[in-house]
């Protein structure tokens, strides 16, 4: 059996991604931070959970064979890194230089996936986005992402670790309790008023299902290139009033939505990814953006009652 260490397995992303390696028959290992509840690791498909900070100390305490390392931890907010940049850094950075000198020094034939992030783009166009696109992040997050995306060329480069490299657009789904749907649904379940929004409305999105994103790692997990950088996106591009006005619809009696003008610092207006080379390893999105939507809303519901 193959074995999965999957860093910030508590978080959200890290759940899903420890369950579809589950499902496909790894043994996940989870380490970071979390306090589970009535829930237990093995809920999300974790066999074995360490619950500590990502750095090489807690790391070699790890004394099993790995077939692969997902670094789901660090930093998942622009607007925490634009306040808190230092600990935006540490979060994201420094776990991952502490990830990768374990590998190089513990287990060098493990496979290293990253989930990184379009913010490494910067401001793009109303177009597709290419892999091979020009790099300018315009927030420490974007930056901090640019970072750990160098140092993983670096050690694939200098100690051939097998790196594979993922660009993720905007990912959403059941258990996303930030950013734009989650503060949506508060403000839309809570008012029958008009609620105004940042921005102008016209910002598109390329909008990415959770369970989508984790079969994507999972396929590169079975990649046998030893470096690759693919997009994870849809290749399909939204208006944020587009999203907002679907959303809203779900609700009884749904205010009309408005916006302010203003954006806010680190936001592009514009991404759209160009998802040919995700697709040309196997992989394609299975989830609409309406089924999408309808399955956040009712997760949104249920939680609401809890």
């Amino acid at each position: 059996m193959r074995t999965v260490l999957v860093t910030g397995a508590y978080g959200f992303l890290g759940r899903y991604v420890s369950r579809a390696f589950k499902k496909s028959g790894w043994r996940v290992i989870g380490i970071g931070h979390g306090h589970w509840g009535f829930e237990q690791p093995s809920d999300f498909g974790i066999d074995l959970w360490f619950e500590a900070d990502v750095d090489l100390y807690a790391l070699t305490k790890i004394q099993e064979d790995l077939d692969c390392s997902v670094h789901c931890a660090g930093g998942a907010s622009v607007g925490y890194s634009v306040q808190y940049p230092l600990r935006d850094f540490n979060r994201t950075v420094t776990s991952a230089i502490n990830l990768l000198e374990y590998l190089r020094l513990y287990h060098p034939e493990t496979k290293f996936i990253y989930p990184s992030s379009a913010a490494v783009y910067g401001k793009k166009t109303n177009s597709p986005i290419k892999e091979d696109d020009e790099l300018c992040p315009v927030s420490p997050y974007g930056f901090h992402k640019r970072i750990v995306e160098q140092l993983c060329t670096s050690y694939w480069v200098n100690f051939d670790l097998s790196v594979a490299i993922i660009r993720f657009f905007s990912i959403y789904g059941p258990g996303l309790k930030k950013q734009l749907l989650w503060d949506a649904c508060n403000r839309l379940s809570k008012t029958r008023e008009e609620i105004e929004f940042f921005g102008t409305g016209d910002e598109t999105r390329d909008w990415i299902h959770v369970r989508d994103a984790a079969a994507l790692i999972l396929r590169m997990a079975e990649s046998q290139k030893r470096f690759e950088v693919v997009n994870g996106g849809t290749g399909r591009a939204l208006a944020i009033r587009d999203i907002l006005t679907r959303l809203a619809s779900l609700f009884d009696r749904a205010p009309r939505i408005g916006f302010n003008g203003k954006s806010r610092p680190g936001d592009p207006r514009h991404y759209w990814a160009d998802i040919s080379r995700a697709r040309a390893v196997g992989w394609q999105p299975q989830i609409s953006i309406d089924h999408g939507l309808k399955e956040y809303f009712e997760w949104f519901r249920r939680e609401e009652k809890d």
